[in-house]
Formats: structure tokens, C-alpha cells, sequence
């Protein structure tokens, strides 16, 4: 994932800033804090919009490639094209929501918690019997764990199969489990992301849900690689974790983008923040783009994130949960987080509630 080129290019971000509303007088330009402002949450609020728009779609797509209900059921030898639409769709699904997961989970914190909790937060407080229909536990990690349900990793079995409340993962095996698939899960899901697309249009966004929302995606970067060793990682029945994280970096880089232009203005020490920044982001993005595929890499044996050995830590895994752990410790000098930190503070937005 190679950082846009507005990261790197004073003469891009001066462009940039000839698109805010002028004030002052015998031709001099002068922007205030609140013309920066309003430009970045703007810019930031297209890339959301964008991005919910193409979520709406991918799970209106995905509801349509399922198969039509049959006696059996369907699975993913039976319908194999059709599951592997669906999938295809679901990871177009997935990709689109990780990009503004941070700020959807400040806006709308009972449609992130439907579309985008894990299954084991839903089975925590109540049993849910029934895969299939759009009530319990539901979102697109519940449709993943149909989808992949011949293909669950065995950590992940592990994990999940001691909890209370847990019940297998299967592919529909009736007509009427083949029906409540389509038109009650995903159906749900299509319709919270609808709900999402359509209530953004109107939200007026403010730059801490904008920009401190990405900054919790950061510091949530750990969690994605630290949860791998017990079965409990985000999008574990795809094996798509990688693919999430970065997604939630690009969707930094996308909104870093938009408030440089501001940083900028705050002489030396804004200047450093954002070489600090550009820098952190790269790091990330250049560790995420070394691996192939979108899965992490494996768990060294034994791997421990408590105690972890020096073999282990020189593996693939081990050098990546070193860079993620660092770089989402805002409370270390030197690392993304920290100085992402240290750029809102500069900018005066606010702590979110």
C-alpha cells in the first residue's frame, strides 16, 4: 500500500490549501483553523460516504449470490460459484466497512455493534440456536462463519467450541435454514448497512469523530495480531485479519491526508509532527505490504505475547507483532500512535467522550 502522494509533496498540500475559502484583504490569503477544519471533515466525510456507499452495495450483492433455497440446503462443494460470489462480495464487504470502521464506531455504535461484532461478544450474554435467521448474533463475521463453515482454522475451533452458549458453524442444510440465509441474516445486514449509508448523508461530522476515530483504529492494530494466538482474531474464519488492518491504515493515511494541510500551518513543531507521521504510516504500511496474502503469518510454536522467545520474534509473526505492538503505543515517544496523538493535540480537537 504505497502512501499517496499528498503525503510527501509540500507543493501538493499548498495546492490543496488553494481550495479553502479566501478572507483578508490587498490580496493576501488568509485561512483561519475553522476554514482547515471544515475542509478536512468535508473531505474526510466524501471518503466515509464513498465508503458506505460501496459497503451497501457489496451486501446487497452478496444477499443476491446466494443460492435459491433447495431441500438440501446449499454448501461450498454443492454451490460452489455461488459461495464463491458470495465470498467475493463479502471480502468487497469487509474492505469498505475497515475503511471507516473507526469513525462508524463513534457514530453509530449500535450498527457497528450489529454489523461488525464477533461471535463470541454476541453469545456472551444469550444462546443463539439459529444461525441463520437476522436476530442474535448477526453482521457480516456471522455471515463469514457460514460462509467459511468447512474451512474454520482449528485455533479458532478451539476457542470458540469451550464457550458457553456456542454452536457449531454449518452451511444451511434445509430449504427453509437455505431461506432464513438470505432473506433474514443477510437481509439484516444489507439493511443496517443501508441504514448506516443513508443516516451518514445527513450526519454532520465533527474532527473528533473524523480523525480521533482513526486514531483508535491505530491503537486497535495490537489487538488484531495479539488475539491471533488464541483463535480470537477479527475476521478469523476467512483468515482476513491482514487484509483488515490494512485497510484500517489506509483509511489513516485518507484522513491524515485531509488535516496536513492544517497541521502545516502550525510552524516547526507541525512540520516535525508530520514528518513524524508520514513516517509512521509508511512503517505499517511497507511491514503489511511485505507479507503475501491476507491472512497473518502463522504463530511460531508455543508463541506467547507475554514471553515471547528471540526465535519466535525473528519469525514473520514475531517481527510483525513487534512493529504493530510499537507502533500502537501512544504513550511511547517515536511511534504512529503516539504522534498521531501529539498532531490532534497541536490542532486543539478534542478527546472523544
Amino acid at each position: 500500500m504505497q502512501l499517496p502522494a499528498c503525503l510527501r509533496s509540500g507543493l501538493a498540500i499548498a495546492a490543496a490549501a488553494l481550495s479553502l475559502p479566501a478572507c483578508g484583504s490587498d490580496n493576501k490569503t488568509l485561512y483561519t483553523d475553522a476554514d482547515y477544519e471544515r475542509r478536512a471533515v468535508v473531505d474526510v466525510k466524501t471518503f466515509i460516504q464513498d465508503n458506505l456507499d460501496q459497503f451497501a452495495a457489496a451486501t446487497v450483492a452478496l444477499q443476491a449470490a446466494a443460492p435459491e433455497p433447495d431441500e438440501d440446503g446449499w454448501s461450498a462443494t454443492s454451490d460452489k460459484e455461488a459461495v464463491d460470489a458470495m465470498k467475493a462480495e463479502w471480502k468487497k464487504a469487509r474492505q469498505s466497512y475497515e475503511r471507516v470502521e473507526g469513525a462508524i464506531a463513534v457514530v453509530f455504535p449500535d450498527l457497528d455493534t450489529s454489523t461488525d461484532a464477533r461471535y463470541d461478544a454476541f453469545i456472551e450474554a444469550k444462546a443463539d440456536d439459529d444461525l441463520f435467521d437476522g436476530e442474535g448474533v448477526t453482521g457480516v463475521h456471522a455471515v463469514e462463519r457460514i460462509l467459511w463453515a468447512d474451512e474454520i482454522p482449528q485455533p479458532v475451533l478451539d476457542f470458540e467450541s469451550p464457550l458457553l452458549n456456542y454452536s457449531p458453524a454449518a452451511s444451511p442444510a434445509t430449504e427453509a435454514e437455505a431461506a432464513a440465509f438470505k432473506d433474514e441474516l443477510c437481509e439484516r445486514l444489507r439493511a443496517d448497512a443501508e441504514k448506516m449509508q443513508t443516516d451518514f448523508e445527513g450526519l454532520a461530522l465533527d474532527a473528533p469523530s473524523a480523525y480521533r476515530g482513526v486514531i483508535s483504529s491505530i491503537l486497535e492494530q495490537v489487538e488484531k495480531t495479539s488475539k491471533a494466538a488464541t483463535g480470537e482474531e477479527e475476521s478469523r474464519y476467512a483468515q482476513y485479519t491482514l487484509a483488515d488492518m490494512r485497510a484500517n491504515v489506509a483509511a489513516g493515511v485518507e484522513t491524515y491526508a485531509a488535516f496536513q494541510p492544517w497541521l502545516l500551518t502550525k510552524g516547526a513543531e507541525g512540520a516535525d509532527v508530520d514528518k513524524a507521521v508520514v513516517a509512521g504510516f509508511d512503517r505499517l504500511s511497507s511491514a503489511y505490504d511485505a507479507i503475501e496474502g491476507d491472512a497473518l503469518p502463522p504463530l511460531p510454536e508455543g508463541w506467547s505475547d507475554e514471553a515471547p522467545t528471540e526465535e519466535q520474534l525473528a519469525t514473520p509473526f514475531g517481527v510483525l507483532f513487534s512493529l504493530v505492538e510499537r507502533e500502537s503505543d501512544d504513550a511511547m515517544p517515536g511511534t504512529l500512535a503516539h504522534d498521531m496523538t501529539r498532531s490532534a493535540d497541536l490542532l486543539g480537537i478534542d478527546e472523544l467522550p
